[in-house]
């Protein structure tokens, strides 16, 4: 393993400052320069002392078909989320409103859909004995 390099306050600052006025071209330039070995180090010590400008920037280029899907996925997506919600709301209504019967029954829940649940034979029969 090797050994661990300690670089202070004032060089790191110093890297990092010459970056901010284009004395290297990037932040490989500067480890390269400096014989920086950590694949992260001056990346590290930008984001600490620096300004988010000297960061690398990523770029995504797409089509205008990749943008109208994104674009069409993002609206199925609050479709489904009001449909999730309204189906959240539905099923708290039913739920309320199974327990106001039961109280009004003076039996317990749980009780009251033991003695009234259907098995899936039984509704099939009632589909088919129409």
């Amino acid at each position: 393993m090797g050994k661990s390099i300690r670089y202070s306050e004032a060089f790191k600052r110093q890297v990092v400052d010459e970056l901010g006025r284009g004395r290297h071209r990037s932040i490989e330039a500067a480890k390269r320069a400096y014989g920086i070995r950590g694949a992260i180090t001056v990346l590290q010590w930008v984001r600490k002392y620096g300004s988010d400008d000297l960061l690398p920037k990523r770029v995504r280029v797409e089509t205008l078909k990749e943008r109208d899907e994104l674009k069409e996925a993002r609206k199925r997506i609050r479709e489904l989320e009001a449909a999730v919600a309204n189906a959240h709301m539905d099923y708290c209504l039913e739920k309320g409103y199974l327990q106001a019967a039961c109280d009004r029954l003076g039996e317990e829940m749980d009780v009251f859909k033991k003695k009234c649940a259907m098995t899936l034979s039984d509704t099939r029969r009632t589909v088919k004995g129409r």
